[in-house]
Parts: C-alpha cells; sequence; structure tokens
C-alpha cells in the first residue's frame, strides 16, 4: 500500500517545502512536507548517497530539477495517500508496510489536520505510546492502529475525537486509563465499530452503549471486561457482530431477542454468562456463528434453535445444559458443532446428525453418548475434525466409520471401543492427530499398526495395556515421523524401539509404565533439532549410560524424570528448559552452579531426593523468570536465600522438611505474585512474619513445626492483611499470648462460601513458543485429625491450623465471619472461656478440634447447626453440662469427649441430672462462697428473688413467658454478696422466644440480662 508513499524525494525539494505558510491552515505543500518528516521518523534503514532506500522503487516520479519549483511535487500521487478535491490529505492507509521506529509527541503526523481515515494497522511500532496529541486530528472518522505494537496507556485525549465512526486497537499490549470505557467512549456517538480486543480495558460496558443507534460491530474479546453486560445491547438495530469472548469477570443473560435483529455473528465464549436459552433465540435469522463455550447457560436447549438455518458455526460446549439434546437436522449450513462438556441426559438422539453433510468438525466429547454412533457418521464424508472422548461408546469400530477419508483429527480415547487396533486405520490417508487410548481394546499394538499414515504427526495410545509388538519390518522411510506420541500407562517394560527412527520428535511421554535400567544412549541421537517435552516420569529408570547430553536438544522445554530410581548427582539439562522436575528419586549431592544460568527456567522440583548442602547465592540469579521452586523433603540446610527481587514472577515457593535455619528472608516481601508458601517443618528460628500479610496473591501459607516464638501482633499496622489466605498452618511452633481480637477480620478470602465449580489451585506458564503448561499446586496439611497429602488444593478448602502452641485467653470473636472455612484446629493451647455460640454460623466446617486447652461452660447447642461436621474433638477441656443431641453429633464417639468430667448425655455414659446447691450462702465468708462453685462460673447465676410464680414441690421454675415478679437474672458474669441462692441455667436455642421484662433498679444487672439472654430461651430451677 506504501510503495510510492514511501519513496524518497529528491533533496534538492527540501528548500521549498521547509518554507512556512502565512496561512492558519496548512497548506497542501505543508502537508506533503509533513508526510516526508513522517516517514524518515518510522524506517532505521540506512540511506544511500542519494537520499534513496535500495529498498524503495519510484513507481512514479515527476518531480523537477528546478529547485524552486515545486509544481511537480504532489503526495496525492503516493500509494497509501487520498486527498480531497480541495488537495487536502484526507485518508493515509499504511496498513502491512513493515513500518518501524517510534511515533512520538512532536510527530509530523498530526500536522495532517484534515485526516479523516489513518490506517497503520499490521506494523510493528514497538517502541511507541500513542501520544495525547493524537486529540488534533478532530476529523477523524477512522481510526486503525491494530495489531501494531502499540504499548502503554489508551489516551484520555482520546474522547475528543467525537466524529469516530470506527476505532480499531486490537491486538496490542494497551491499557485503559483509570477513567475506564465510559470516559473513554462518552463523546463517541457516531461509533459503528468498536475493536478494543486484547486491550487491558478492567472496566464494565457502559450502559450507553445500548443508545448509540449506529453501532454494527463490537469486538471486546480478551479485555479482562467486568461486571454485568447491558441487555439492552443485543436490541441495537444495526449491530451485526458482537464478540466479547475470555472475559471471565463479565456476567449477563440473555434478552427475549426481537425479530428484527441483524445479528450474524455472536462470540460469548469463556465468560460468566448465565441463565437459559430463550426460545426467542429463533428470532436470530441472520445469525451465521454463536459461541457460547465456557459460559455457565443451563435449562434445557431449546427446540427453536433448529431454525437458526444459516448457522455455519455452533459451540454449546462447557456448560450446564440438561435434558436431551433436540434435533438440528435443519441447520444444513452447520460445518462446526461443538456440544460436549454438559450433563445431556443418556439416551438422546443422534441419529439426525448424519443430515449434517457440510460438517468438517463435530465434538460430542463427554456428552453421555450410550449408543455404538459412529454408524450414524458414515455420511459425513467432508468431516476433518471429529472428537467423542470421553463416552459410554461400545462395540468395535464399523467399516462403515472408515468411509470419513478427510479425517484429520480422531480422538475416540475414554470409551469402551473393543476389538483389536487393525490396519484399517490407513484408510485414513489425511489423518494426523490419532487419540484412541484408554479404551478395551484387545490383541496387540504395533507401530505396524500405524504404518503408512504418513501424515500422521501425533499419536495417543494412553492406557492401552496391549503387548507392544516388537519388530523390524520397518526402516526410516516407511514410519510416520511423529511430533507428538504418548505412551502413557502401557504397560512398557523398554524403551520402543522405533523411536531410534524418530527425528521429528517434539513431545515424547511415556509417562506410568515398567521402563526400568538405564535411559539408552541412541535416545540423545534423536530429534535434536526439535524435541521440547521428554516425560519418563514414574517409571524405574535408575539413571543414563553416561552424563545425558541434554544440550543436544537445542529446544528442549520440558524435563519430567519424577518418580524414579535415579541416583547420584543432578542430570545437566539444556539451556533452554523451562521446566525441570526430578523429584522423587535418590538424587544426591548438592545444587550445582549451572543452574543458576538457565535463564528461561520457570519451575524448579527437585523435591524428596537427599541432596543436601547450602543453597547457592546465585539462584537469585533466576528472579526474573522462576515462577515455582520446590525444594520440600531434602537435606538442605543454613540460612534461607534471598528469594525475590522487585517484580519477581513467582508463585509458589515450597522449602518444606528441611533443615533450614535462621530467620525468613524478608526478600519475600518483593514476591507479589506469590500465592504459595511453605516453610513447614525446618528450624526457622523468628517472630511472626507478620510482613507477610502485605503479599496482594498470598493463599497458602504453612509455617507449622518450626521454632517460631513470640506474640502475634495486632494485623492494624497493615492494610487488609492476607486477603486472599485461604490456607495457614502455623502449628506446632513457640508462639503465646493472646490473639489479637481483630486478627480474622480482614482475611475475606475464608468469609465467602465458593458455590462454583471446584478447581485445583494451580499455576501457568508458556514457553516462548506459547506452548501452554499448568501445575497443581500440593500440600501436606492436618486435617480432620489426620496429616493428608492434598495433591490437589482445591479452591473451596479453606483451613486455618494453630494447634500445638501457647496461645492463651479467649478464642477471637472474629473467627465467626469465615463462614467459608472446612477446618479449624485450634488444640493443644492455653485457651480459656467458652466455646464461642456463634462457631455454630461456620455451617461449612468438616473438622473442628479444640481438644487440650482450658475450655470452660458448655457445648453451643447452635454447634447442632453445624451440619457437614465430621470430626469433633474438645476433649481434654473443663467443658460441662449437657452434650447436645441429634444429627451428626450422633456420629461422634466418646474419644470427642474425653478428659471433661462435667460432661453428659450420650455418646457417654454419665447420664445428666439437675444440679443441686444449698438454700443458703454465706455472704460474708468468700471461701465458703467460692466452695460452692466449679472451676468456672460462666454457667452459674444469681437470681435475687422477690415473689415468684410457679412454685412446685421441689423448687421454683422461672420461665420468661410467664408474667410474674421475677426480680433480676444476671448470667455468669459476677456474684453479689445480697444474692440468696445460685442455681444452674440451661441454655436453649430458641428463635423467636422471650421478653425478659426486669422488675429491678439495678442497672447494670439489666445490661448484662438483655446482652446474655437476647435470642435465647433461659430457664432456671431452684430446688430448696
Amino acid at each position: 500500500m506504501a510503495s510510492i508513499f514511501l519513496q524518497t524525494i529528491s533533496l534538492a525539494y527540501l528548500p521549498v517545502l521547509l518554507m512556512t505558510c502565512s496561512e492558519s491552515l496548512i497548506s497542501h505543500d505543508e502537508e506533503c512536507l509533513a508526510l516526508l518528516e513522517f516517514k524518515r521518523t518510522i524506517f532505521h534503514q540506512s540511506y544511500d548517497a542519494a537520499g534513496e532506500l535500495d529498498s524503495w522503487r519510484k513507481i512514479k516520479s515527476n518531480t523537477s530539477d528546478n529547485n524552486n519549483n515545486t509544481s511537480g511535487f504532489d503526495c496525492c500521487l503516493w500509494d497509501g495517500v487520498e486527498c480531497s478535491n480541495k488537495g487536502h490529505v484526507i485518508g493515509l492507509d499504511l496498513s502491512e508496510s513493515s513500518l518501524t521506529g517510534r511515533i512520538n509527541s512532536s510527530s509530523s503526523l498530526f500536522k495532517l489536520v484534515y485526516l479523516q481515515t489513518l490506517d497503520l494497522s499490521k506494523n510493528n511500532f514497538v517502541e511507541s505510546r500513542i501520544p495525547s496529541e493524537i486529540a488534533q486530528l478532530k476529523q477523524l472518522r477512522s481510526l486503525d492502529l491494530s495489531t501494531s505494537g502499540f504499548n502503554g496507556e489508551i489516551p484520555n485525549e482520546f474522547s475528543h475525537l467525537k466524529q469516530l465512526t470506527s476505532l480499531d486497537l486490537s491486538g496490542n499490549p494497551l491499557k485503559l486509563q483509570s477513567h475506564g470505557l465510559e470516559y473513554l467512549l462518552q463523546n463517541m456517538t457516531r461509533l459503528e465499530s468498536l475493536h478494543l480486543s486484547g486491550v487491558e480495558l478492567r472496566s464494565s460496558v457502559p450502559c450507553f452503549l445500548a443508545n448509540f443507534s449506529s453501532l454494527r460491530s463490537i469486538k471486546l474479546k480478551d479485555c479482562q471486561l467486568q461486571d454485568e453486560f447491558p441487555s439492552a445491547m443485543f436490541h441495537l438495530p444495526k449491530l451485526k457482530y458482537l464478540l466479547l469472548g475470555n472475559n471471565f469477570n463479565l456476567t449477563g443473560s440473555f434478552p427475549e431477542f426481537h425479530n428484527n435483529s441483524l445479528l450474524v455473528f455472536l462470540d460469548l465464549f469463556l465468560t460468566g454468562f448465565t441463565g437459559i436459552l430463550p426460545e426467542s433465540i429463533s428470532n436470530l435469522n441472520h445469525l451465521k456463528s454463536l459461541n457460547l463455550y465456557g459460559c455457565y447457560f443451563s435449562g434445557h436447549v431449546p427446540g427453536s434453535l433448529s431454525n437458526l438455518t444459516q448457522l455455519t458455526y455452533l459451540t454449546l460446549s462447557e456448560n450446564e445444559f440438561t435434558g436431551q439434546v433436540p434435533s438440528l437436522a435443519s441447520l444444513s449450513n452447520l460445518m462446526v458443532l461443538v456440544l460436549g462438556y454438559n450433563s445431556f441426559e443418556v439416551g438422546s438422539e443422534y441419529s439426525w446428525i448424519n443430515k449434517l453433510t457440510k460438517l468438517s468438525t463435530l465434538y460430542l466429547h463427554r456428552m453421555n453418548i450410550h449408543d455404538e454412533i459412529l454408524p450414524y457418521l458414515a455420511n459425513l464424508t467432508r468431516l476433518g475434525y471429529f472428537s467423542m472422548e470421553g463416552n459410554f461408546i461400545s462395540g468395535r469400530i464399523p467399516t462403515s466409520f472408515m468411509n470419513l477419508t478427510q479425517l484429520i483429527y480422531l480422538d475416540l480415547q475414554s470409551n469402551q471401543l473393543q476389538g483389536q487396533i487393525s490396519r484399517s486405520f490407513l484408510n485414513f490417508k489425511s489423518l494426523k492427530y490419532l487419540i484412541i487410548g484408554n479404551n478395551n481394546f484387545s490383541g496387540t499394538v504395533g507401530i505396524d499398526s500405524f504404518l503408512g499414515l504418513n501424515k500422521l504427526e501425533m499419536l495417543w495410545l494412553d492406557g492401552i495395556r496391549l503387548p507392544f509388538m516388537t519388530t523390524n519390518n520397518y526402516t526410516n522411510d516407511t514410519l510416520p515421523q511423529l511430533k507428538d506420541l504418548s505412551l502413557t500407562s502401557c504397560n512398557l517394560k523398554k524403551f520402543p524401539d522405533f523411536l531410534r527412527f524418530q527425528t521429528k520428535m517434539v513431545w515424547l511421554t511415556l509417562f506410568t509404565n515398567k521402563i526400568e535400567g538405564l535411559v539408552p544412549n541412541w535416545i540423545w541421537n534423536n530429534s535434536q533439532d526439535t524435541l521440547e517435552v521428554f516425560d519418563l516420569g514414574d517409571n524405574f529408570i535408575t539413571g543414563f549410560h553416561q552424563q545425558p547430553r541434554f544440550r543436544s536438544w537445542i529446544h528442549l522445554k520440558i524435563f519430567d524424570m519424577t518418580d524414579n530410581e535415579l541416583q547420584g548427582r543432578l542430570p545437566i539439562p539444556s539451556e533452554t528448559i523451562v521446566v525441570y522436575d526430578v523429584s522423587h528419586n535418590n538424587l544426591t549431592g548438592d545444587i550445582p552452579p549451572w543452574i543458576c544460568e538457565l535463564n528461561s527456567l520457570q519451575f524448579l522440583d527437585l523435591s524428596s531426593n537427599n541432596i543436601s548442602g547450602t543453597l547457592p547465592p546465585c539462584l537469585r540469579n533466576l528472579n526474573n523468570s522462576l515462577v515455582g521452586l520446590d525444594l520440600k523433603q531434602n537435606n538442605f540446610h543454613g540460612p534461607m536465600m534471598s528469594t525475590c527481587s522487585h517484580g519477581s514472577p513467582m508463585k509458589k515457593i515450597d522449602l518444606s522438611e528441611n533443615r533450614f535455619t535462621g530467620q525468613v528472608s524478608k526478600s519475600l516481601v518483593n514476591c507479589t505474585n506469590l500465592e504459595f508458601l511453605s516453610l513447614a517443618d525446618n528450624s526457622f528460628e523468628d517472630l511472626f512474619p507478620l510482613w507477610l500479610g502485605t503479599l496482594p496473591k498470598l493463599q497458602v501459607l504453612l509455617l507449622r513445626s518450626n521454632k517460631f516464638y513470640g506474640t502475634i501482633e495486632s494485623l492494624s499496622t497493615i492494610n487488609s492483611p492476607f486477603l486472599k489466605l485461604t490456607v495457614i498452618d502455623i502449628s506446632n511452633n513457640y508462639f503465646s499470648g493472646q490473639l489479637p481480637y481483630n486478627l480474622f477480620q480482614t482475611w475475606d478470602a475464608m468469609k465467602s462460601v465458593y458455590v462454583g465449580e471446584s478447581s485445583g489451585l494451580q499455576y501457568t506458564f508458556t514457553t516462548p513458543e506459547g506452548s501452554y503448561f499448568f501445575l497443581l499446586y500440593m500440600m501436606s496439611l492436618t486435617s480432620k485429625g489426620v496429616k493428608r497429602e492434598y495433591h490437589t488444593v482445591l479452591n473451596i478448602f479453606k483451613a486455618i491450623d494453630l494447634s500445638c502452641n501457647s496461645f492463651e485467653g479467649q478464642i477471637p470473636q472474629s473467627l465467626q465471619d469465615l463462614h467459608g472455612l472446612k477446618s479449624l484446629n485450634l488444640s493443644n493451647n492455653l485457651f480459656t472461656g467458652h466455646i464461642l455460640p456463634s462457631l455454630g454460623s461456620l455451617k461449612n466446617l468438616e473438622s473442628l478440634d479444640l481438644s487440650r486447652n482450658k475450655l470452660t461452660g458448655e457445648i453451643p447447642q447452635q454447634f447442632l447447626q453445624l451440619g457437614f461436621l465430621e470430626i469433633l474433638n474438645v476433649s481434654f477441656n473443663h467443658l460441662e453440662g449437657r452434650i447436645p443431641q441429634g444429627k451428626q453429633f450422633n456420629t461422634f464417639e466418646n474419644n470427642s469427649y474425653l478428659g471433661n468430667p462435667g460432661l453428659c448425655g450420650k455418646p457417654l455414659t454419665k447420664e445428666c441430672e439437675d444440679l443441686k446447691v444449698p438454700t443458703t450462702l454465706s455472704p460474708t465468708r468468700g471461701s465458703e462462697y467460692e466452695s460452692l462453685l466449679p472451676s468456672d462460673t460462666i454457667d452459674w447465676v444469681v437470681i435475687v428473688l422477690g415473689v415468684g410464680c410457679g412454685l412446685g414441690k421441689s423448687g421454683i421454675t422461672f420461665d420468661d413467658d410467664k408474667d410474674g415478679s421475677l426480680a433480676v437474672i444476671a448470667v455468669g458474669l459476677f456474684l453479689r454478696p445480697l444474692s440468696f441462692a445460685i442455681v444452674r441455667v440451661e441454655r436453649r436455642s430458641i428463635a423467636g422466644r422471650g421478653d425478659f421484662r426486669l422488675r429491678s433498679g439495678n442497672d447494670r444487672l439489666k445490661e448484662v440480662v438483655q446482652s446474655q439472654a437476647s435470642g435465647s430461651d433461659l430457664s432456671a430451677t431452684m430446688t430448696f
């Protein structure tokens, strides 16, 4: 587009072009000069002596040799330049012109004040921010800067471009300023196209866009949009394209659709949209593409969907649809149909699929299909991509299925297919990807079954535990050159021989087999220029014939030898390594210095070996790349290294079960991306690292079994500490003192109850080439009374373990707000006072351990509300009274209550009786007075009697629903010398009972009664 524009004008004309114009508006010559100047700022190539680039070629030249004559110099003739009738430059199209360089605030581009269209898309201005001076181009109607490498913030001055009808900034690493999308677009009322896909907006979609009636195309994919999408926008009268995909925090639902809609493309994949698909969706009769992948739509798929006969692309997978799949036979134009990962009922009929003869892609994975569906597909001769992974398809693969000779991708894994893996796959001459593992095939399997599939690149036979034939009936010429081979759980006992001849392998996975002995020497000579993933985990491999020559694999990214029997020192990986995992072996020695030179390393796992020594200081060299560091269960000693520098991407650090000493490295404060930290089972000696509360993403903190000491200071000195924390274990240390009353106030992540689908905490990363990987967090934790290994830390799991310390005082009230808690362990401390009745509101609790403290009073009746409670331990305290009866309390055994002589009721053999006390007290003899009390007086009351009601044979009963002359009830806070008697009070939680009317002039007692009696039914029995 820019071949003439980018030619260099002879320097002879520059004096003329540099002349200033007396007019207030820019002249034609000045515009041409501005274009020339702009050209020179966006190329970095060198000029020759004549001032022209060798790579530029003049297409047309009318320039004059006369330095004072500009009559032949007309930039309107340049390619990519459009001029008005008056000769002003109104259009500039330099798209895909290989432009580079910087566009700064002084760029001559902004002198072109008549510009109406500007297209700089698909270039490479990697060093440029968008200058605010672009607002000087007030006549702009169309601006396209897409995929050109602009970065930084979108200037607020964009909002001044009121004439814009088309704005495209997509595909750039841009960010929206704090004013939000509303501020940016408020004046652009003429917009027809809004394309910002890939721009970091972090904004809601402004409601006023529903009033921009000219909008035809909205593309806001992958913008980190949030909040609810205005449903009225679905009714924009001219809207044809609405693409909002990959915005996880964008919610919304479908309205009822009108029959005048012009929508052609509707893409909501991976958003938070919910609700049902309305029957009125059939009114979108222009719709060609509907992508709802990975949303939260539910209910039945409406039969009216079959009326959308223009559809060519339909994706409903990974939602929550139920019921049966309606017939879509009328959608004869469909080329792509993806329905998998829903909850469709067994018994849906799928014979209608054979009518969709234009299908090129059909994904029916995990749909509860039990039929022998494969015969229905014989007519789909255009099918190139087909998946029925994870169903219940049985029987043999029918011969009619072999008619699908255009297949490129075939996934039948995780079904119940039977028969032999025969050479019939040879019919699929175009096949590149074959995934058929985890079925019930019989016979033997060998590479011979796939000879002749010359295009085959991926072969996954995972879980096929058949004898692998070894044969020499193949050569390097007859074998397919695989790129991706996965033989996981195939009962292999040695390396398959055909691997000798593979020269283009990218991904080799032999995980979970029975391969033993040494890795053969010939493996290092294969695929030297291509191999990226080498996974031999979970075998019985003892080592290598010689020091492995990983450096010959010049692109190796993943090296996984976990769960083998490797011995000796660490194998040396390639410098390109991204994931290095040799955990669970018998490796010895120390960490060699070469590991600090792996500048691409993102995940290092040396856990569960016998590696020793101190950590090399040079590990800090990996601060800019390392995301996960796992050194658990080795013999490391000495101080903790300096872990993070500012901006570190580190998300997981596990140094547990070693012999580290000293203080926790303060460099952790720089780990602002840290999500998981375990220093458990070492010899760290330090105060509680309160400053870890400043880490904004920390979710798991494990400090158990060290020598931490002292009190936990108030967290009020830190703004909103531990906001994301979901698991904390500081058990088995030397902490002491009272817990701050506000300790748990800001732990917001534990307050919420997760209601979505649970998932494992994980961190993800990509290789420079774009390969995507994720690794799950693992931890050990005492839960439900047993130390457990959690190979997946679910996002719904929330736990606190403060056990085996010397904490004292009362249990903080702020615990009552942590409604998401599943496990709470306060055992083996010195806590006193009552058990908080408000803990009964923690209805997600599955394990509660308060044993071996000095708690007094009763077990609150409110605990009957803990419907998920599996483990309760209140043993070895000073508890009294009746054990709550019914519900899950019927499942707890005697050992839950041992060491509390005052407890009674099932499951204990001790029955409950009313407590009898003497009728008189000496108000002046403190020793006699105290001798009538148990060790804790919380459950005792003082009654100052007037004339009572309810006199029976053996005593007087006071109940709150009887009108009498009850004088005062004071619940367990103090005793008065003027008391006449002391009686035991039973608490029964009965909502709505009680109006405790007091006839005493003692206001202090009145306050106590009101605060303690609110919402409860108190009945007192006094025996004379």
